[in-house]
């Protein structure tokens, strides 16, 4: 029996569609991250004719589990042809600042290192992760930016440090970082 042409058309559309939604919500997708970052601004650096240019784009997120700090960073996008598809693999040159916005209040305990944040940087394998932890020592809250690959990680990162300090009218009193860590 022959195999109907217009039945494997469907079928090879129906397996993209169900890898589509696999992909959208494997863990390290923008689908798990806490909060999807804002948009701040973009800037083409590398014009194309025909399709959209290569880019810088910085994103401002709220660190979820501690009221009060900001975290900024600044992404490469790619453009042309793969970038427009979305299928460009983007480099893994990201920058990193966080700062105190208000009053810091911790929501829990976490673990020294814990991810704050992480997207997927490619069709498939690379992700870029914010992570947080905590220089007891200092009081100091430290975030880390990297992005890794599933076979060969990346060893581009970046790092901005948090100093808890009393904000505004209050009584004056800090909460220590490492009392919140594991």
């Amino acid at each position: 029996m022959t195999p109907k042409v217009g039945n494997s058309n469907h079928t090879i559309w129906k397996a993209f569609g169900l890898l589509v939604l696999v992909l959208s919500l494997w863990p390290g997708s923008a689908a798990f991250s806490a909060d999807e970052p804002d948009l701040i601004f973009r800037r083409s650096t590398v014009f194309k004719w025909l399709t959209p240019n290569d880019k810088l784009a910085t994103y401002g997120l709220d660190d979820p589990e501690v009221e009060g700090v900001a975290c900024h960073f600044t992404v490469p996008e790619r453009g042309g042809v793969k970038g427009w598809l979305g299928v460009a693999e983007e480099v893994s040159d990201i920058s990193l600042a966080c700062r105190q916005i208000g009053p810091i209040h911790f929501k829990g305990k976490s673990e020294q290192g814990e991810d704050m944040f992480r997207q997927r940087r490619s069709l498939f394998f690379k992700k870029m992760q914010i992570v947080r932890g905590c220089d007891a020592k200092r009081n100091v809250l430290v975030y880390m930016v990297y992005s890794d690959r599933l076979i060969e990680g990346s060893p581009k990162n970046s790092t901005s440090s948090v100093p808890i300090m009393p904000w505004g009218a209050a009584d004056g009193t800090v909460q220590k970082c490492g009392e919140f860590i594991h």
